[in-house]
C-alpha cells in the first residue's frame, strides 16, 4: 500500500508568531505525525505549496490536480486549508482510478488540542477503503464534496439540507 500526501498550506500547518500575534503557514508536520503515528505502509509528501486556502486561486487548483494526474500512485491524502476545502475537492472530481481525499485542521497540528491527527488518521482510512473518487475527511466523518460546507458558525463541517446523513 502507498499513499501519496500532498501539503497546500492551510491551518493544519500554521504557526503563532507570538511577538506579531498572527498567524502564518509553516512547513508541515505531517511527516513527524506519520512517524509518530508509526504508520505501517509506504508514503511520499509532496509540499505543493504554503498558502492559505483563502488564497488559493483556480491556477492552484489546477496545478492540485495536475501533480495528482503526473503521479502512478491511486491514493493521496491533501491537506489544506478548511475555508475553501469543498471548492478545491470539486475542482478535483473525475480523477479516473484514483481515490482523492483533503483534510486540515480547525486548529494547528502544533497545537496540542488539535483536531489534526485525527483527521489525518480519518484521511489515511479513507484513502486505503474508499472507492475512487474525491472526499472530504473532516470532524470523524468522511464526506462526498457535493452539498457539503463549512459552518463557521459551528465550527464543523455539515451537509447542507437534504443531502443525506
Amino acid at each position: 500500500m502507498h499513499i501519496t500526501f500532498m501539503t497546500t498550506g492551510g491551518t493544519i500547518d500554521k504557526v503563532y508568531f507570538d511577538a506579531q500575534s498572527r498567524f502564518e503557514v509553516g512547513e508541515t508536520t505531517l511527516e513527524h505525525m506519520l512517524r509518530q503515528g508509526e504508520v505501517a505502509f509506504d508514503y511520499e509528501i509532496v509540499s505543493l505549496m504554503r498558502k492559505d486556502s483563502m488564497e488559493l486561486s483556480a491556477a492552484d487548483r489546477k496545478l492540485i490536480r495536475g501533480a495528482i494526474e503526473a503521479r502512478d500512485s491511486r491514493r493521496f491524502v491533501i491537506t489544506h486549508g478548511t475555508d475553501t476545502m469543498v471548492e478545491t475537492a470539486l475542482a478535483l472530481e473525475g480523477l479516473a482510478d484514483r481515490v482523492v481525499v483533503l483534510t486540515g485542521a480547525l486548529s494547528p497540528a502544533r497545537f496540542q488540542q488539535s483536531d489534526a491527527p485525527i483527521n489525518i488518521g480519518l484521511a489515511i482510512a479513507a484513502a486505503q477503503t474508499c472507492s475512487p473518487g474525491v472526499y472530504v475527511a473532516m470532524n470523524g466523518r468522511i464526506f462526498s464534496p457535493r452539498g457539503l460546507r463549512k459552518n463557521r458558525e459551528r465550527n464543523r463541517f455539515e451537509l447542507l439540507p437534504g443531502q443525506g446523513s
